[in-house]
């Protein structure tokens, strides 16, 4: 395992706004992810959380400091990053099993080989049966499954995820949220969550970031002991998950007023 898989050094980032005058988004962010940890990062909007995504992404390059992984600077998107999104972010006119493939379509896999990797790749995600209906046709669950269906066909040694459960109701939310870690526990990838839901954080992660308001900044790194497997529907009423949650509430309230 490399202890230091992800380092963000001493990174900043400015954006011109409509005005044309600069914003700090990101004011000297230091952090050191190790492989196959899950992080979660909670803050204010406007704090930066996504902006770390995109630089972790290779979309967005820090105006000071540097972004490393695997002790190489992240200067581009790579292939084996999966990232994905609040919605599902499927192609409507392309069914669940050739959206799941299309990754595979642009690396060049023979036909052959997608077909059977689709066909595994619905099973794991319990939706055997479906690879034929269209986005209309599922429920959003469905839908977000197809979404991990799809980021899971590529391997992402690094899977970042921006508010990917926030669209669903809150039962649906559970059941993918469960079928998520279920997945990820199987395999050695990082993953780093962005959301607005401390129980989702604490409930899913090994470890939380508070940000502070912007610029962002690294207010609280928090390690969440609590062991694995986890079942989402069975922590909400544990003490420790409680405690965690309250910790962090009290870090991050001061920085929504």
């Amino acid at each position: 395992m490399n202890n230091k898989y992800i380092q963000v050094n001493n990174s900043s980032l400015m954006f011109a706004a409509a005005d044309g005058k600069p914003v700090l988004a990101l004011d000297d962010v230091s952090l050191v992810v190790p492989e196959g940890q899950f992080l979660a990062i909670v803050g204010p909007s406007g704090c930066g959380k996504t902006t770390i995504l995109n630089m972790l992404a290779g979309l967005l390059r820090p105006t000071l400091g540097s972004v490393t992984r695997n002790d190489e600077e992240v200067l581009e998107p790579s292939l084996d990053v999966g990232y994905m999104l609040a919605r599902s972010g499927l192609y409507p006119w392309r069914t669940a099993q050739r959206n799941i493939e299309l990754p595979l379509e642009i690396r060049g896999v023979p036909k052959a080989e997608r077909k059977q990797r689709v066909e595994e790749l619905l099973h794991l995600v319990k939706l055997d049966g479906f690879g034929t209906k269209f986005p209309s046709q599922l429920s959003q669950g469905m839908r977000q499954r197809v979404s991990i269906a799809r980021t899971l066909a590529i391997e992402p040694k690094l899977w970042l995820l921006d508010e990917p459960f926030s669209a669903l109701d809150a039962q649906t939310r559970i059941t993918v949220q469960n079928e998520f870690l279920r997945l990820w526990e199987a395999t050695t990838s990082t993953v780093i969550l962005v959301t607005h839901d401390l129980a989702e954080a604490v409930l899913l992660a090994d470890r939380v970031i508070v940000m502070t308001a912007r610029p962002g900044k690294i207010k609280l790194d928090q390690i969440i002991d609590i062991p694995r497997p986890r079942l989402v529907d069975d922590l909400m009423d544990d003490e420790k998950f409680k405690n965690l949650e309250s910790t962090i509430w009290k870090e991050l309230r001061s920085e929504l007023i």
